[in-house]
């Protein structure tokens, strides 16, 4: 009888990893666009409508579009577009595809590096299936997080091949892979530090570093000076986006959230973050910004929670260092995103995630097993047997759980109002779902909902230029000209340079019969906005009616 040949698991892992993860988002592809984000980087985007051509690809890579500097997201839409051109199933399934790749280029990366394939998986199902990542999956706009990261878990792969047997070509597939991702999404910057964390645990680098040096400053600096190329990378594309964001004015000012504001959402985010991972509930496409109503009891019990689990972290790091790891890496790769630097008005996003709870995903993979005194990857007997399908039955009851949440939280987003009208009911205070649920509406033939929902939007916040904006454009429809115009001169008074409030301020003053001061309300917008098709049509009709 010939030698038994044991069977590799990998193959059989990927293929159930692949079947559970599109079986959870396949409905993805009978979804429409939203209106949060998806029209202006898609529909409403007329560089990229050109498709690949010789001059809509210099523009992916030069444009500061919407306050982002993204080229692989440009050009990616722009394959979409040239095959699908505005039907969104492509743009849908791309995400899947790429999300998908990740899931399975996670764990296969992890089982290289620990030798572990079923804790490895356990990792990847967490990753692939959470209800926290479907933002990132089923949202159009949530390219960037599916292709940075297809990018993240390249790098990775390149590394570890590179630690096995360093190599300059090796090194430089690392750096190649580094630098696409940040074309990508610029959260990327932190990947180096999580590398420098990898080198500890599982690749054990930082111990063969020591034992060739007799100092431990000299083994850590070793590591740190061979990812040098790597950080300067990062601190590039890290000033580039802060000033593109500066510029497109989606920087928060001091003077709207003070540092100590900022650092008090950012505690009770990284909480509230890890309580979601625990009880995916109430999950939303917008979390408002509570400026500075944020109770003291809860940003106090945040920051003693995060306390309280780094100190326990560092206490059993040294002997069990995945959850150290782990845990720095939920810290650090939340960094970019946590709210210290302002983007936007949001106190949280579900996308920030995608990435971050892999670290809290390799802490419950490895430390559960531990808990419960498991060596069923080293050992056999039946005690050890029990405790394997005990804890086999657990992992699978979870996967399927988790399957279950996120394929009804990918099911929100399949319109826009689905997902706003779903937003407003799970958070409070939400003046962004309110409007952007207006918005669907009025494309719905809705029209008094619409403004019962942008009123709400403004009586929450005040001075929302958008929701003015819309009320104008609603009044303007049921011929109510003196209020939209009104609405329009709250909003510029608010933000002069706002195209649309000049362009809705226009077509008012034109319905009054008042061309020439339309005419120069339109030229505005068109300074202001020149890819704004509306103004410019506008425009023309006004020039048209003066001439006649």
């Amino acid at each position: 009888m010939g030698a038994h040949r044991s069977i590799r698991p990998e193959p059989l892992i990927c293929l159930f990893l692949a079947l559970a993860t599109i079986a959870v988002y396949w409905q993805v592809a009978g979804f429409d666009f939203t209106n949060f984000d998806d029209n202006v980087y898609v529909t409403e985007n007329p560089s990229l409508q050109a498709g690949l051509t010789p001059s809509s690809i210099p523009w992916a890579f030069t444009a500061t579009y919407r306050s982002t500097w993204q080229p692989l997201v440009w050009l990616s839409y722009m394959v979409d577009y040239e095959l699908a051109g505005l039907q969104p199933w492509l743009y849908h399934l791309t995400n899947l595809l790429l999300h998908t790749a990740n899931v399975l280029l996670l764990f296969l990366v992890l089982s290289r590096m620990t030798g572990l394939p079923w804790r490895s998986a356990f990792v990847a199902a967490l990753f692939g299936l959470h209800p926290l990542h479907v933002e990132s999956v089923a949202w159009v706009a949530g390219r960037k997080d599916v292709l940075s990261t297809l990018f993240w878990m390249l790098t990775m792969w390149a590394y570890v091949r590179y630690a096995e047997s360093p190599h300059l070509k090796k090194y430089f597939l690392v750096l190649l892979a580094f630098a696409l991702g940040l074309m990508a999404k610029p959260m990327l910057v932190t990947l180096p530090l999580v590398l420098l964390l990898l080198d500890w645990w599982p690749l054990g680098r930082f111990a063969q570093a020591k034992r060739e040096n007799p100092s431990g400053a000299a083994a850590a600096w070793q590591m740190v000076r061979e990812k040098l190329p790597l950080f300067a990378l990062a601190a590039g594309s890290g000033v580039i986006t802060f000033f593109v964001q500066r510029k497109g004015g989606a920087v928060g000012s001091l003077e709207l959230y003070p540092i100590g504001v900022r650092a008090a959402n950012a505690l009770v985010a990284y909480a509230s973050y890890i309580a979601k991972t625990l009880w995916p509930q109430g999950l939303a496409a917008f979390y408002p910004h509570p400026g500075s109503t944020l109770p003291a009891w809860q940003v106090a019990l945040s920051a003693f929670l995060l306390l309280s689990a780094s100190v326990l972290a560092l206490r059993v790091g040294r002997r069990r260092p995945y959850v150290l790891v782990g845990w720095l890496w939920y810290l650090i790769t939340l960094v970019p995103v946590i709210g210290l630097v302002q983007i936007g008005g949001h106190a949280m996003a579900d996308r920030f995630t995608y990435v971050p709870l892999i670290g809290l995903f390799i802490i419950a993979a490895w430390g559960i097993p531990d808990l419960l005194a498991w060596r069923g990857d080293r050992t056999a007997g039946a005690e050890d047997a029990r405790r394997t399908s005990v804890l086999a039955a657990l992992g699978i009851i979870a996967t399927l759980a988790l399957a279950a949440c996120a394929h009804v939280q990918v099911g929100y987003w399949r319109d826009s109002v689905t997902l706003f009208d779903h937003a407003v009911k799970v958070t409070r205070r939400n003046a962004v779902a309110h409007n952007n649920l207006g918005v669907a509406l009025v494309e719905r033939g809705e029209l008094g909902k619409a403004v019962a929902h942008y009123r709400e939007a403004l009586r929450i916040k005040p001075r929302y230029v958008e929701a003015h904006c819309n009320l104008a454009i609603a009044a303007i429809k049921q011929g109510r000209l003196d209020e939209a115009i009104a609405h329009c001169w709250e909003a510029l008074r608010i933000r002069p340079g706002d195209a649309d409030a000049h362009n809705d301020l226009g077509v008012a003053l034109a319905k009054q019969g008042k061309l020439h001061e339309a005419l120069a309300h339109f030229s505005e917008a068109l300074r202001l906005d020149p890819d704004k098709k509306s103004a410019r049509a506008n425009l023309a009709r006004a020039k048209t009616l003066i001439r006649q």
